[in-house]
Order: structure tokens, then sequence, then C-alpha cells
């Protein structure tokens, strides 16, 4: 090591952790202290303008339409859009300057392309307010510096992500390049290249200002008639609770007195947005020291590109004629004692940890070895536990939005999501589907569960710049929920997979039992790591973007389901009841299909928000009145439903169901039943021949029609059987009590032998589903999908009268003709593709994949995507028809066949029993 870098990490205050297990929460803290005098080295430094500034800067008004709490990036970005969609009479209050929280101090960069279409769009918007539209509007400056983003690729694996990512690029017009070591050498001299297998330039990438972008975005929400007033504290927000006993925000109340306004905007640092006193409230984020050095001047790197070497875990931001260095390790620092008042501050850097990225960056760019450090930088900065930011209307309290626990990304996030927070506060939904930063992804027994937290949040930070996989699963946070077949499965080996908390199976390894293990940290913090941890060395195997080494499973559990019998645990599913005087004027106005059918009956169905977008699919099943509770049906007269609902998204599901019933204030009652219920699924031509030996009941197609349900004895157990399928065969889901799970399994797999039963699980469900055509929601159906646009215009009761939530909408795209259509492609060629890539219409890009899959019954590679026209008109089937198509997948096409059909038994009679 040179002997700059060794001065400065020798001279440098650090302490070693500090272990302590409290309450079952593991804390790593360092006792080093923050230096609030320390300067970071942006042009512009709103902190300076802070001396002699101590009182409020602007008055308040006695009410306003909402408050906006923190004045760094999103609270700026969210004001700003706020003001310019007409909702002008807001507030933005911050307790110092703009910028103290962490926005200060954050590096600044704006890299476009991400393994999300969602999140390039959000990125998109954010240059584009930045680059062009702020400085068109107010005549400011930004600070926006395009110099260009070059990711580092150092095996094939990560180039290959990065030709994903291109790939995708494509669809937005984003213009990126992959380039070899040499054409690297050529861009970006000082560069070492000699261990590199490519990179990817993006040239319009590029660094943002922090206080330049802040300052002008207050201005410009000011001229439009917005309140930005700083040195003004947030004391506390207070509630009401209403006729129908919610909770509502009543006022703010601030170092200036009481603001009244209905609507809260919480976008402070996200730790000190957990401590804001808002009853009841949960914030889940935790606080980590984030840091980078800013080097001295270093001869020929001006107007170099911004580097991410994801496999050193570093990146380099270009500073003028120096660059800043910084990473993330896997042995972070949490901060613990957290404070409300910190503003401005730094704390000492603790070159132990710091280390890693040094050496990261010396072999990138050698001459680092010889040039010194100008000063450091280390601040903190709020991690959630999927490294995605909080958003959304918190679902404890209504009129209190979140915005926060941006995980380094608020700069560069900021804009996109400023935009959909704005738009959600004034219409009560975002424009783009945002359910993966949405509050309400995470099931409300999580969301203050300390040990979760912090493990995962620790987890998704080391793993930050970790190659994103179609497969992999995390490690940290498991076992939280837990069906009463666990071990069963696990001894049987079954592989699971975490959704929404639960363990729920994946694929079964016959080669034995992988269980999941008390997180260790990845041997961080004196953690010794587990030794032949088989669950992750199965993840490890899934680590690629070919097909994973046990294909042949996968095959073989989708083939025998299709052959003869595969028996599928969904125990993980939400499932509810929905009673009460109002249940039906609920059900009409909820469900897009007309679920009022006869007790007995089940129905396929979506739920829609105001533009119409499905915020769900689902069974709905009709019951019979019960003059009793029992865990198959609770006590209700009048009309009743069961909903059967995907576990991943149960939560959020329960809380647009109950919002939507409290906004229309109807008298029923949604009860939770998810973890008193299993869920068998039987499926398959032998279903029938198996079942019939369990159950209790007549299985013919007369007395059991397919989208029926009965309660019926199984093995001596009451269960509630309904006949259908998600996987395109005849079939019956079986709706068990917890406590009879293991004997009707046990019995149907014993009835099942026989006819060649065999334990199936998602990955097989995965590919069953895309072959039939089933959409999966959140993939192939999202919020800003309608049921007309995803091939589920007969899930709507548009031919009749009944009101339902979104049916304008619909009623107009009939009209007007829809501007996008979901299509499935096949490809000849036996490839692997898991989505985003690209679809080409006659040489032209008109969309991406959604959704891709191997069908293993048609032996074809199956993908869903959604097209658009390219002049913007509608489209129509003889459009979708009548192109040549071919997918993008890594920079390389490959020739696709379109179908408007599912490619498996498209007729549909295979769920009838007719074989």
């Amino acid at each position: 090591m040179a002997y700059q870098w060794s001065v400065w990490r020798l001279a440098a205050f650090c302490k070693n952790f500090s272990i302590l297990d409290r309450t079952n929460v593991r804390h790593f803290s360092s006792a080093a202290g923050h230096i609030s005098e320390k300067a970071v080295p942006y042009t512009t430094v709103l902190k300076k303008e802070s001396s002699g500034a101590k009182g409020p800067t602007k008055p308040l008004p006695l009410s306003t339409d909402a408050v906006v709490i923190g004045g760094g990036s999103v609270g700026c970005q969210t004001i700003y859009h706020l003001a310019k969609m007409g909702m002008t009479n807001v507030v933005l209050l911050e307790r110092d300057r703009l910028t103290s929280g962490t926005t200060w101090h954050t590096a600044g960069l704006l890299w476009q392309l991400r393994p999300s279409d969602i999140e390039v769009e959000l990125l998109g918007h954010t240059r584009n307010v930045v680059a062009h539209e702020l400085e068109k509007e107010t005549g400011l400056n930004t600070g926006w510096i395009q110099n260009g983003g070059l990711f580092i690729a150092s095996n094939k694996q990560r180039l290959d992500e990065y030709k994903r990512l291109m790939s995708l690029g494509k669809v937005y017009g984003i213009e990126s390049y992959v380039l070899s070591p040499a054409e690297t050498k050529d861009l970006y001299p000082l560069m070492n290249v000699d261990d590199l297998y490519g990179t990817l330039y993006v040239p319009k990438d590029g660094t943002m200002d922090p206080a330049g972008t802040c300052t002008t975005l207050a201005r410009a929400a000011a001229a439009r008639g917005a309140v930005v007033t700083l040195n003004c504290p947030g004391l506390g927000v207070a509630v009401k609770v209403d006729d129908i006993c919610l909770k509502r925000i009543r006022h703010m109340s601030t170092a200036l007195g009481e603001v009244g306004s209905p609507l809260v905007v919480s976008c402070m640092r996200g730790i000190v947005a957990s401590k804001v006193q808002v009853p009841a409230c949960r914030v889940p984020v935790v606080a980590m020291h984030i840091a980078f050095v800013v080097t001295t001047s270093i001869s020929q790197i001006e107007n170099m590109p911004n580097v991410r070497d994801h496999d050193a875990s570093v990146y380099l931001r270009l500073q003028g004629d120096a660059l800043s260095v910084g990473g993330y390790e896997s042995n972070p620092v949490f901060w613990e004692e957290v404070s409300n008042t910190f503003a401005f501050g730094l704390f000492d850097l603790n070159w132990d940890i710091f280390m890693q990225h040094i050496d990261g960056a010396v072999n990138r760019v050698p001459v680092l070895e010889k040039t010194g450090i100008k000063s450091t930088v280390c601040g903190p900065e709020s991690f959630t536990a999927d490294h995605k930011p909080l958003m959304g209307e918190a679902p404890e309290v209504r009129g209190f939005f979140l915005g926060c626990g941006f995980n380094s990304a608020g700069m560069m996030l900021g804009g996109g999501c400023g935009k959909e927070l704005a738009h959600w506060i004034i219409h009560g939904r975002p424009e783009k589907d945002m359910y993966g930063y949405d509050i309400r992804r995470f099931h409300h027994s999580l969301t203050n569960h300390n040990r979760w937290i912090q493990e995962r949040s620790h987890e998704a930070y080391a793993k930050n710049y970790s190659v994103v996989f179609p497969f992999d699963e995390p490690l940290a946070g498991r076992n939280m929920r837990k069906c009463a077949l666990h071990e069963e499965l696990l001894h049987q080996g079954c592989v699971f997979q975490e959704r929404g908390g639960w363990e729920r199976p994946g694929w079964f390894n016959p080669e034995g039992t992988s269980a999941v293990l008390d997180y260790d940290y990845y041997g961080a913090y004196d953690i010794p790591s587990h030794e032949n941890y088989a669950y992750k060395e199965v993840l490890k195997k899934e680590y690629t973007f070919e097909f994973p080494p046990h294909h042949d499973i996968i095959k073989k559990e989708c083939i025998t389901c299709r052959n003869a019998v595969a028996l599928f645990n969904m125990s993980y599913f939400g499932k509810f009841y929905l009673v009460g005087p109002d249940a039906r004027k609920a059900a009409d106005w909820l469900f897009s299909a007309d679920v009022n059918k006869p007790p007995g009956s089940t129905v396929y169905t979506c739920m829609l928000n105001k533009k119409g977008g499905a915020e769900s699919d689902l069974t709905v099943s009709r019951l019979e009145p019960s003059s009793q509770s029992y865990p198959l049906s609770p006590a209700f007269s009048g009309t009743g439903f069961y909903l059967a609902i995907g576990g991943a998204v149960a939560q959020h599901n329960w809380s647009h169901i109950t919002t939507v019933l409290q906004d229309m204030k109807f008298n029923c009652s949604l009860i939770d039943c998810s973890e008193e219920l299993g869920m068998l699924s039987v499926q398959g031509p032998a279903s029938r021949a198996v079942l019939e030996e369990v159950l209790e009941t007549d299985l013919s197609n007369e007395a059991f029609p397919f989208s029926t349900h009965k309660l019926v004895k199984a093995a001596g157990h009451m269960v509630r059987a309904i006949r259908l399928s998600f996987v395109g065969e005849m079939g019956w889901e079986l709706h068990v009590p917890k406590d009879s799970c293991v004997p009707v399994y046990r019995a149907v797999m014993k009835a099942g032998a026989k006819h060649g039963i065999t334990n199936a699980a998602y990955r097989a469900i995965d590919s069953l589903s895309i072959e039939k055509g089933y959409r999966h929601w959140h993939a192939d159906l999202r919020s800003d999908d309608t049921p007309l646009e995803a091939g589920l215009g007969f899930t709507c009761k548009l031919k009749t009268d009944i009101p339902f939530l979104g049916r304008e909408i619909l009623e107009k795209q009939k009209e007007n003709g829809l501007h996008k259509r979901i299509a499935c492609f096949t490809i000849e060629e036996k490839v692997p593709m898991f989505g985003l890539e690209a679809i080409w219409r006659n040489g032209t890009v008109v969309g991406h994949v959604r959704r891709a899959d191997f069908g293993f019954a048609v032996d074809k590679t199956i993908a869903y995507g959604y097209i658009r026209s390219p002049d913007g008109g509608p489209v129509t089937l003889d459009f979708i028809k009548t192109g040549e198509y071919s997918l993008e997948r890594m920079g390389v096409h490959y020739p696709a066949t379109v179908h408007t059909k599912s490619p498996f038994d498209p007729e549909n009679k295979r769920v009838k029993g007719i074989y």
C-alpha cells in the first residue's frame, strides 16, 4: 500500500465493534462520535448559509392541504411536483437548512439502467427534471454534469447482467455500449483492464449537485405558491378518530405552532421518520454509516466517466480533477443512538472497514496508489429490508404518507419518486406500478420485528452490488412464518423460497435436505459463518443466467403434473372472509367479475383501482351462512365470501380492500384466516382418481363442476374443496384447518402413490402457469395494467349494469381502443429467458418481456410482454398477429412466434377433465 493511503489509515481514529445481544437483536455499532464541521467537497454546501440563521425563515399558514417534512432530495422533489400538479397550498418544513439530513453528503450519482422497468422510468424522470426541466423553468443551473457511467465486469456472469440491462435500455432509448477491455482502456486510459471481462458504457449518465438541485426545486415550488420554511422543526403529528373509528391526520405541531392539514408527508431521513410521533405507525428502517473519500488532484482524470466496479463493491465518482471513492461492505456500522437533531454532521471514518474499498479502487485505477486524500465523508443513511424505499400511505393512519428509506439513492430516484408520491397524494394512487416501493408490501408482522428488519437490511446493504440473479433468495430474516407442513416437506427435500415472510416450497431436491439456518451476517462482526451450509450451496447453483443445474428436476415435477398427478403446498396463500350486512355491496364494488352467484360457486376475478389498473387477481367463493364460527367459516348471516389470494401480496390486498371499505363506508368485516388454514392443490389427469379415495363426495363433472366448492371430509377431516387450477389441469384445492394439514397431506400422498404422485412446488407452478397463459400479479398483471390490456376482459362484468371500481376507465378503453396489449411469444431455440428482454416487431422495439420461463410440455421458452404501436395509436389484435418478432436476450436477437391464445391446451379442455 502506498505511503499516502497508509498514513491516512494510521492517522484515522477508529474503534472495534461492540457486539451485544438484546431482545434477540444483534447490535453492531461504533463508538465514534460525529464531527459537524467536516466539509463535503461540493461546489455549494448549504450549511455555509446557516450561520446566524436561528428562527424559521417563513411564517406558516394556519391550515394547508399538505405538509411535507424534510428538505432533502425527496422532500424538495415532492413539494415541487405537488405544486406543479396544482396543489399549491402546501408547506415544506425543514428543521435546519435544505439537504441537512443525508442529502448534503450524498455521492450524487445517477445511473440510468437498473434491472427493473419501473426504476428505469423513475431514473429517467429524475434525469429529465435535473438536467432540463428545472433550468428551463427557473433559469438556474442545478449542477448536473453529464460525464457518463462505466460498469465494470470481471467475469462472464456480470457482463451477462450488463447485457440484460443494455437490452432493456433499448426499450427506453437509453444509449449504452458493451466494450472490450481494450475499448475500455481507450475510453479511460488510467484504468487497469488486465482483469476485466468487459464493461458497459452509458454516455448520458452523470452526477447531481445536492445543494444546487434542492435549492432550485425549492425556488420552483415557491414560485408556484408553495411555502418552504427552514429552521422549523416538526414536533409531532396529531391524529383524530373519525365517525367510523379510523385514525386520520389532524395537524402538524411545529416550533411555530400547529398547522392544520389532512395530509402529512414524511420525507425525512428514514430512521428519523420512524421516530416521528405518529401513533402506531411503523417505519421499518435501520441506520448505518456510509462513507466515501475524496482524493487530491489526479492528472488526466478530467471528463472521465463515473465508474461502478460491482465485483470490487466500489464506485469512483468524478469530482472535478479528483475522484470520490466509496462502496458497500459486508460489515457496515449500525448507527444505534439516532439523534433527531443530527444536521450537517459526519462521523469519524472507520478505516479498518473502509480499506477494502481503497484496495478495490487502487486495483481499478492504479494511479490512486500515489494519490493523497483531501477529505473523508462518513454520514448516516437509512436502509430498508429489501433496499427499496418506503412510500405511500401508512396503513395505520389515513393521511400519513411516507417518502423515506432511500438506501443512498434519494438523489437519483428523487425526481421519479417525488412525482409518483405527489400523484399518490393528489389522486389516491401513483401513475406507475409502485408496489415494489409501497410500504404495504411488507406483512404487518414484519414491520415492527426488529430482528427481521436488521438482518434483512444488513443483507440488502451487503449485497447491493451483487449480481441480480433470477432465482436468488435471501438468507436473512428467514423462518418467520411457516405453515403446518414445513417440517414434513423439509424432510422430503423441499428447497424453500421466502415470500411475504412465509417459507413456501420452491422445488424438491432429491439429493437431500437443505434447511434454512439462522442468519450468520456472512461472517461479519466476528459471527462464525455456517460451515457446509446446504441451503446456501443450493442457492449458489442458482447463480446463473443459463438454465440452472436442476432444470431437469423442475421438468420432472411439471411433466408428472401434466401426465399423472402432483401435489402443491400453497398454504402461504392469503385467506380472507368478507362478511356483514354490506358484504354484497362491497363485493359488487370491489370485484371486477360478478361474484354474486349461488353459494357453492367460485369466481376468478380482479380488483381494480380508480384508473382501471389491476390491484389484484384472486378467487372469490360464495359461502353458505353459518351460525357458528370455525376455521372453515366465520359465523354470519346474509351474504359472505371466502377470498384466496397469493401470499406474497396478501398484505397489499388486505390494505387495498380495507381502504376501499373505509372510503365507501361499507358495513362489513374482513377477517384474516391465513394462519389458521393450509391449502393443498392436487392437479393432473389422475387427480380425480386420487381424491376419490380421500374425499367423501362425488367428484364427477356433473356433481362437482369446475369453479365450484364444497365442505367435505378428507381422511376424516373437514376441508373446503374447490375445483380450480393454476396450472391448467383438472384438479382441486383443499383448504384445510392447520391442525389437519399433515394427516390430509399424508392421506393424499398415500392414495396417489399408485398413480405416480409427486411433490411439486412454485418453480413448477411458474412454468406450468406460463405455459397455460395464467397471469401472475405483479409480473404479467400490475396496477398499471387493465384487465382488457392483460387479456382478462372475461373477468369484468361489463355486460351488466353493476357499478364497480374502475369500470368507467374500462368502458372508455373499449370505446377508444387499447394502447398496449399483452402478447405471448415462443422461441424455437432452447435458450433461457427471465424477463426484461426487448421485444422487436418488424425491426422496431415495441416493448419488453414481463415474465418468461421454459414450458416443458411444449418444449419451448415462453415469454409474455406488453407491446405498443410505434406511432402511439391503438394496438389491435391484427397489429399483433401481422408482425415479425424477435426477442433480444443480452444483445442477441432470437426469432419469436407470437400467440394470441395459450400455446398449451388453447381450447381449455383439460381443466374440465377432458383428456
